[in-house]
């Protein structure tokens, strides 16, 4: 088991950093999703083909590789299909669409994952999907379907005939989601659905750990500059308590998130277990340290112009993006047969 991160992870961290501090800062976040910096973040760091196979045109690496990248992508909350993307990634490297896996690696498209089940019909599908995450900014959806052959991984041009997308009205603002509403639209059959929730979990878990050391940092620096009553708020006793527990909580989530992210990788048989616990915990403690960074930066925290808000939703809608933090809690205690 190895809970830290190699060379080549580090290196790749720094990278997608001090890419992401130059190209999205927080008040560009605050604009909305730009497709440039997208196109960027996958033409120059090649992220969105991170765990394609390489014969596809990916680097081939793993789901530790891809949690670090959702790891920072997450700290500066970045806007956009990055994460979307990334979850139909995770169910298509189990198909072989050369195709739909390339243009991915290449940046050539974004995608987004239907975890609702379609009605398929030959070529067709119908239903509806509520809650599709970038729905409205990506190009192609990746579902399953239900048909006489069984349940089939398919792929819907969103801007095809027969697809109607609405976008929602969402707590988080630098990242949508959309209703997608399909009526007989064109479908391509992928091969088999996979069971790939549980790397969802992990994925999902990476990003939460980014949210959390982001918000972590920003009120430690704030501690120390922000004067009241004369002293420091780093001072107050009441503070540094509050600081430690937010600390200790990123160290469990950071063990947490690492552990699943090798299981992914080298234990297939530790997964489900790890997945759970992943989004079991670092759900609920993403939320927590967002919550109390905003409220120790005081009345500014709660101010439309402070970053802080944005922490805070991006946090409670994560936490409940695959399921609240108490359905993964049942899930473990099942599969711990407590």
């Amino acid at each position: 088991m190895r809970l830290v991160l190699d060379e080549e992870q580090r290196q790749l961290r720094e990278a997608v950093r001090d890419f992401l501090r130059t190209a999205s800062p927080l008040p560009k976040a605050r604009q909305g999703y730009d497709p440039q910096v997208y196109a960027r973040l996958n033409g120059e760091l090649g992220l969105s083909g991170l765990i394609v196979p390489e014969e596809y045109g990916g680097a081939g690496a793993g789901m530790a590789e891809l949690a670090v990248a959702l790891e920072e992508t997450g700290a500066a909350l970045l806007p956009g299909p990055f994460l979307a993307t990334a979850f139909a990634t995770i169910a298509l490297v189990s198909t072989p669409d050369k195709e739909l896996l390339g243009a991915i690696a290449e940046g050539r498209i974004a995608a987004t994952l239907g975890r609702d089940t379609l009605d398929h019909d030959g070529a067709a599908v119908s239903g509806t999907l509520t809650q599709v995450l970038s729905g409205m900014e990506a190009d192609v959806l990746v579902a399953p379907a239900r048909g006489a052959d069984g349940t089939l991984l398919v792929a819907v041009e969103l801007a095809g005939p027969g697809v109607t997308r609405t976008a929602l009205e969402t707590l988080d603002l630098t990242r949508g989601q959309a209703r997608v509403a399909l009526e007989g639209a064109p479908a391509r059959v992928l091969g088999p659905a996979p069971e790939a929730g549980d790397r969802l979990c992990v994925a999902l878990a990476a990003e939460q750990l980014g949210v959390m050391r982001a918000a972590l940092d920003a009120i430690v620096a704030y501690a120390k500059i922000r004067v009241t009553f004369g002293r420091y708020i780093g001072s107050y006793q009441g503070v540094k308590h509050k600081l430690a527990d937010m600390h200790g909580k990123l160290e469990q989530a950071e063990s947490i998130v690492r552990y699943a992210a090798w299981a992914a990788d080298e234990s297939p048989d530790e997964l489900p277990e790890a997945a759970a616990l992943a989004q079991a915990y670092v759900g609920r403690a993403c939320f927590e340290v967002a919550r109390d960074h905003l409220l120790l930066h005081g009345g500014i925290g709660f101010t439309w112009e402070h970053d802080a808000h944005l922490y805070y939703k991006r946090a409670k809608a994560d936490e409940v993006l695959l399921g609240p933090p108490r359905i993964h809690r049942a899930r473990l205690a099942n599969l711990l047969e407590l």
